[in-house]
């Protein structure tokens, strides 16, 4: 039995699992659909480093977890807001991690595709200097080997005047993109400096614009990433996308519908909340690839609970519980993140997470996690016979 605190005040016993739900083992990647886990970064807790100060990253630990999800069949997304891009990692950090992921996909001959944005801005940029940005990033993705995933740039969100201005610098770096590429399009409740992305806070607008991103270059388009946590306005887009291009669900609140499809089509996934799903969520599309939806539905409908409590308002924190369950189910030896950010979420929150996760049978470990999560608890001073 292990007390735990609850979001009202006071605490509250859970009887933990003894064993963990039974998985598939490791497996090729779905046939069905494309599914990418964006993938956090471990720090390293023992640098001498302040929440100011350029992220300290353990490689192995990083590219450890990488590995895990490429033997469960998934693809990475790498370097994507999950790996708290802009929100501890800066671009010199992401630029290290995305050359040395690329490099073990290589290795273990894993699918991955890195973020391309101008996070190296640090201040006011004009149109020409976001493309530039735009530029070295794409060069540095492409020359590893990856695939590009366009994302949403802070810079550009500042700089544009309208819909025109993204309609140009899009236009100029998808003529200039090797092989087609993935837009993202991430939801200001994941970034609040994205407001009115595209030229309009009115989404209807904002659409219209994307699609015709899409529209104008086609053949440079593998798929979009829609974030906005918004069924049926994934739903819409999709149905409105050129013939051949994909949508990859970044909906984590409402990912086995959107995936499982309707009788018009389906959405590829990827998605942040794969990272601690990643076995699960593996299997339940491996269901899902012999035609057996109800089957899939079973599996990953029980983890929406888990997923909408770790990218509850401000939804931007999400990281925090990704990585607490990646220390819990024995992934890193640590509860640190780069730039402090182990700190963002109460208690109640991170102990309600680890419940709901072990509730499902995440955790390969179930005495390991209820062991570190008794360690986390006494930090905080919650004793163990009061």
């Amino acid at each position: 039995m292990i007390r735990l605190p609850q979001a009202g005040g006071g605490l509250r016993p859970y009887e933990p699992r003894t064993e963990p739900a039974p998985v598939d083992a490791a497996g090729g990647p779905p046939s069905s659909r494309i599914v990418f886990s964006a993938a956090h970064v471990v720090a390293d807790p023992f640098a001498d480093v302040g929440p100011d100060g350029p992220a300290a990253v353990d490689w192995d630990a990083t590219l450890a977890f990488r590995r895990h999800l490429w033997s469960h069949g998934l693809a990475v997304a790498e370097a994507m807001d999950t790996a708290q891009r802009g929100m501890g990692l800066d671009w010199a950090g992401a630029a290290e991690l995305i050359r040395r992921s690329a490099a073990e996909a290589k290795a273990v001959g894993g699918r991955i595709a890195c973020g391309t944005g101008t996070d190296q801005l640090t201040g006011p940029a004009t149109l020409k200097e976001v493309r530039a940005a735009y530029e070295e990033q794409l060069a540095l993705v492409e020359g590893t080997g990856a695939q590009v995933i366009l994302m949403a740039s802070r810079a550009l969100a500042t700089a544009a005047r309208g819909p025109e201005d993204y309609l140009e610098v899009y236009g100029s770096l998808l003529r200039q993109a090797r092989e087609p590429v993935v837009l993202h399009w991430l939801g200001d409740m994941f970034d609040p400096a994205l407001r009115g992305y595209w030229g309009s806070t009115d989404l209807d607008a904002a659409t219209e614009t994307f699609l015709q991103v899409i529209a104008d270059h086609p053949d440079k388009v593998d798929g979009v990433k829609v974030s906005l946590l918004d069924a049926g306005r994934e739903v819409a887009l999709r149905r409105r996308l050129p013939n051949g291009v994909r949508c990859y669900t970044g909906d984590d609140f409402n990912y086995p519908e959107l995936i499982a499809g309707d009788e018009r089509g389906f959405s590829h996934a990827l998605l942040g909340i794969f990272d601690p799903l990643g076995p699960l969520a593996a299997q339940a599309v491996r269901v899902l690839d012999t035609g057996d939806t109800a089957g899939f539905r079973v599996l990953l409908d029980p983890t929406v609970e888990l997923s909408r409590h770790l990218f509850q308002a401000p939804t931007r924190y999400y990281k925090t519980g990704v990585v607490l369950l990646a220390w819990l189910a024995g992934h890193q030896e640590h509860f640190t993140m780069v730039g402090g950010l182990q700190s963002a979420r109460s208690l109640p929150h991170l102990s309600r997470a680890y419940e709901l996760a072990d509730g499902l049978g995440l955790f390969p470990d179930p005495a390991l996690a209820e062991r570190r999560m008794r360690a986390l608890l006494a930090v905080h001073g919650v004793e163990e016979h009061a």
